[in-house]
């Protein structure tokens, strides 16, 4: 029998960073020791309080369905969490999701149809792409690569790319996988360009509690945008609770009733004990998030003091966890990029992470997945010791 697949499905591609994830799983099961910089999960363990109320919820017999848009208790702690950063959301324009990735979804399904124009900021994180097509939806880019990806320096680039025919900008700030903050005349300018052409913005804050040095703005709290921001968090980055699965977002109230129509006939709702777990995660883990914030700040100038070593300049990043290595075509690790098939050339970042995980067996993800050639994310969520391995094995083998 041959199956045939929906256009929906057969126009996008698995995610990169999973698949280089695969690829060292295979080395690292042939016998391999492979320094896995790809995989945007931190390395700590869930603190010890989460995964006690957890085990509490769980033995307090809370194992069922709960209400779809999640519990009112944890919705009632994140509307007080939003409201700390400025954000004014009742517990009725708040969903609870099993992860980020999945209020993301809904939103994009919700918001974009056939054709719709969908504006992304490049690099910018896999899926972005792949939930836009899903929907229908087509992108215009727009490249932050010759502003050291910042944002405001191309706002003049952006004002191009948004017109009345926009339907949705998505923007992440920290970002993934630049690690950029974006400073509030970016965000302002932002919301000029939202205002005037009646564009509705999501705004990515996974990473919103993993900064250096910096305080983010959230979108949403700027003047005009309080009803056209969509704000997404979760728990799996501060809280290193990647396996939990658990997110949220918060918008207008007509959004939510419509993408709660997704959320209801999908995924029903987030995990109940999942949920408990999250309330005390947002009430009581400060000390441990900070903890584990000042531990990647001493990581990123870790990485960033050994790849000067190597006379390898980089954008430093001011949240979240990973930073982008420009890729040196005149490498002799990549004289060549053919893959041997006949087939076209492969982009040099693919070919540059490809051969690094084979033979520096360091993995990287290469900056075309994000929309940015010419470059490779390094995700500094690893010990010291195994960033110091990794780069140093990079250089050993003619990557650096």
């Amino acid at each position: 029998m041959t199956m045939e697949y929906t256009d929906r499905l057969t126009r996008v591609e698995p995610s990169a960073t999973l698949a280089i994830s695969a690829l060292a799983t295979e080395l690292e099961n042939e016998g391999a020791d492979v320094v896995d910089l790809s995989v945007g999960e931190p390395d700590f363990p869930t603190p010890e309080n989460i995964v006690r109320a957890g085990k509490d919820a769980m033995d307090a017999g809370h194992t069922g369905y709960t209400t779809s848009a999640g519990i009112l208790e944890l919705r009632e702690a994140i509307a007080d969490k939003l409201a700390a950063d400025g954000l004014d959301h009742d517990t009725d324009e708040i969903i609870v999701t099993p992860g980020a990735k999945q209020a993301l979804y809904e939103i994009v399904q919700a918001l974009v149809g056939e054709g719709d124009e969908v504006v992304l900021l490049d690099p910018a994180w896999v899926s972005y792409e792949a939930m836009v097509k899903m929907a229908g939806g087509e992108l215009t880019r727009v490249d932050l690569s010759e502003s050291d990806f910042q944002l405001e320096p191309a706002l003049d680039d952006l004002a191009e790319a948004v017109s009345d025919e926009t339907e949705l900008l998505i923007v992440n700030s920290p970002s993934n996988p630049t690690g950029a903050v974006y400073s509030d005349d970016a965000l302002e300018g932002v919301r000029d360009l939202a205002v005037e052409h009646d564009v509705t913005v999501i705004s990515d804050e996974i990473y919103k509690e993993i900064t250096y040095g910096v305080e983010p703005t959230s979108l949403g709290t700027l003047e005009g945008m309080a009803d056209r921001t969509v704000t997404v968090n979760g728990f799996s980055k501060a809280y290193s609770m990647t396996g939990w699965r658990l997110g949220y977002f918060a918008g207008p109230e007509d959004l939510i009733d419509q993408a709660g129509k997704l959320h209801s006939h999908s995924v029903s709702s987030a995990v109940n004990f999942v949920q408990h777990a999250g309330v005390e995660a947002l009430e009581n883990t400060e000390t441990a998030v900070e903890q584990m914030v000042e531990a990647f700040e001493e990581r990123r100038d870790l990485v960033v003091d050994l790849l000067e070593d190597h006379d390898v300049d980089v954008a430093v990043p001011e949240g979240a966890f990973y930073m982008m290595l420009p890729v040196d075509e005149e490498c002799e690790a990549l004289r060549t990029s053919e893959d041997g098939s006949g087939d076209e050339p492969r982009p040099v970042d693919q070919a540059w992470c490809e051969g690094a995980l084979e033979d520096a067996h360091v993995a990287t993800v290469p900056g075309s997945a994000f929309g940015t050639p010419g470059y490779a994310r390094i995700s500094y969520a690893a010990s010291e010791e195994r960033l110091t391995e990794g780069i140093e094995r990079l250089a050993d083998e003619g990557y650096l």
